[in-house]
Order: structure tokens, then C-alpha cells, then sequence
């Protein structure tokens, strides 16, 4: 298996080195009680989801080292409105694990997670949380980038998150990741 993947038994080992309280939470809201042959199968349909493409000025190679170079992402922060929580009492230093079950923290400790997936230039899935959720609540963010040309089509995805968050969190990915990004790499940096 490629070592840029990170295996289910790499993921049980890593959830099972981490402090207690902290694990993905991977279930949706109880169904309500119906008479239904179809809600007694046990799916929900109530779960959100965020799905947003954007297009950058850039290659795929440079999307992926902003997204996971600590440097890069710390001045993508400072760009946007997220950059207060940078000054925030109590702040942790934006910091970005380069391997495959590495922690990421970003925005002053607000955002915080691990890589599950981490394949250069196409494709970047982590385990993401923010601090207002309750404890061992996490997301799966993943980030799809292709080359058109000279630019790159990011498609991005956001599940798994508490529900009730997707309007605050659709506009969040624009203000704090996307519009930031964009005047990041306008510079040339």
C-alpha cells in the first residue's frame, strides 16, 4: 500500500494513541421512530453536507503546498478575517503535520485535526474539527484538485459535521480558506 494512504489498521492504531476524548465522530442523529420498512433499515437522510468548487490561478502542486505547509497556511490565515484568532489569549501557533495521521492546527488552535489521506497535487482528506464543537466531535474535509491548463479546479467536500452548522461552515471554507488562498497566491509567495 502506498505510504501517502493511510491504511484502517493505521487509523484504528492511531485513534487508539490518542488522549481519551478524542475520537471521530462518525454517526448521524437517531432516526425518528417510524412505521416505515425503510426507517427501521437505520439510515438517516437529515445529515449535511458542503459541496463547493473553486478555481485558482495555480497549479495543483502549489493549492496542495499552501493547504499543507505550515508557513503557507499561517499567511493564508493572516489574509483572512480568521487571523484574530491568531493574536486570541491562549493562541497555538498555526502547524501542519507533513505526514499521512500527522495533526494539523490552524487558526489559533480554533481548527484542529489529522491527515487521513495525503496524495500530492490530487487529493488531501483530513479528520477536521472545530473548537466549538463538543469534544471528540470531527468532520471529514476533502479537498480534490485538477489541473485545468494552467489553473486548478479544487472540488471540495465537508461531512460529518454537526448538524446545523453547514450554512456557517459553506460560508466559512469561502471567507477563510478559498478568498484568502486566492490573494495568497496573487502575491507569488
Amino acid at each position: 500500500m502506498p505510504s501517502n494512504i493511510i491504511s484502517r489498521r493505521s487509523v484504528a492504531l492511531t485513534l487508539a494513541a490518542l488522549p481519551v476524548g478524542f475520537v471521530i465522530a462518525a454517526e448521524t442523529p437517531p432516526a425518528p421512530k417510524a412505521k416505515s420498512a425503510a426507517a427501521a433499515d437505520g439510515l438517516s437522510h437529515t445529515s449535511e453536507m458542503i459541496r463547493q468548487e473553486v478555481t485558482f490561478d495555480a497549479s495543483p502542486q502549489r493549492i496542495y503546498q499552501a493547504l499543507t505547509t505550515t508557513k503557507d497556511f499561517d499567511s493564508i490565515t493572516r489574509l483572512s478575517d480568521g487571523a484574530v484568532l491568531l493574536a486570541a489569549a491562549g493562541a497555538k501557533p498555526t502547524a501542519i503535520s507533513t505526514e499521512v495521521g500527522g495533526p494539523f492546527t490552524l487558526f489559533g488552535g480554533y481548527v484542529t485535526g489529522r491527515h487521513i489521506e495525503m496524495l500530492p497535487a490530487e487529493r488531501l482528506v483530513q479528520a477536521w474539527r472545530a473548537g466549538s464543537w463538543k469534544p471528540g466531535e470531527f468532520s471529514i474535509a476533502v479537498f480534490h484538485l485538477a489541473a485545468e491548463g494552467t489553473k486548478t479546479r479544487l472540488k471540495f467536500e465537508h461531512r460529518g459535521f454537526p448538524n446545523g452548522d453547514g450554512a456557517v461552515l459553506a460560508h466559512g471554507w469561502y471567507v477563510h480558506y478559498w478568498e484568502p488562498l486566492e490573494k495568497f497566491l496573487a502575491q507569488g509567495t
